[in-house]
């Protein structure tokens, strides 16, 4: 069987997370700068192998002074651990568009395995003829897994942020050249 490999197309993808705050509300964050592949056999992706790399300093929350603290060591410790990354262990095919992407994901030093969701989006040729790919990749992770403990508490003694993080990235590869 041939094998295929893609790249990330980071024009058209985007990596988010989404954390409660006061545990009443939601922030949205995202990475800026990623890498990725995919290798697949055949003429589908079951099977596909998916590697993922992040830039922590690209990290963007649309507040400056915010992102400047999730840099620092109370939380991505970016000096120390550039790169949050993801290597795929399974990539199976559950039904119609639907499949079920098992790796390991490396954060502040931290492997751990997740199981993330994806919806295969279908493909399309661009404006010079090249087949690209679209995927939603969800699923959750609990922060304090991976060492990011840091939790300041309010007046009233709630807990400022909240442990589960969803995870949202939308995905176009391409044909590597």
């Amino acid at each position: 069987m041939e094998t295929t490999k893609w790249v990330v197309d980071p024009m058209h993808s985007e990596i988010q997370f989404k954390i409660k705050h006061l545990v009443i509300s939601t922030v949205t964050g995202s990475f800026k700068t990623f890498t990725g592949d995919v290798t697949s056999t055949g003429n589908d992706f079951n099977n596909a192998s998916i590697h993922l790399s992040l830039d922590v300093n690209s990290i963007d929350t649309n507040r400056q002074m915010r992102d400047e603290h999730l840099k620092a060591g109370d939380f991505f410790d970016a000096k120390d651990f550039p790169k949050i990354n993801f290597e795929s262990t399974s990539f199976t095919k559950k039904s119609g568009d639907e499949y079920k992407l098992n790796g390991n994901l490396t954060l502040k030093g931290v492997t751990k395995p997740v199981e993330l969701n994806v919806e295969y989006g279908g493909s399309e040729k661009d404006q010079q003829g090249n087949i690209k790919h679209g995927f939603e990749i969800t699923g959750r992770i609990n922060r304090k897994e991976y060492g990011l403990v840091y939790n300041a508490l309010t007046e009233t003694g709630g807990l400022a942020l909240g442990e589960d993080v969803k995870l949202v990235a939308n995905i176009q590869i391409a044909k590597a050249a």
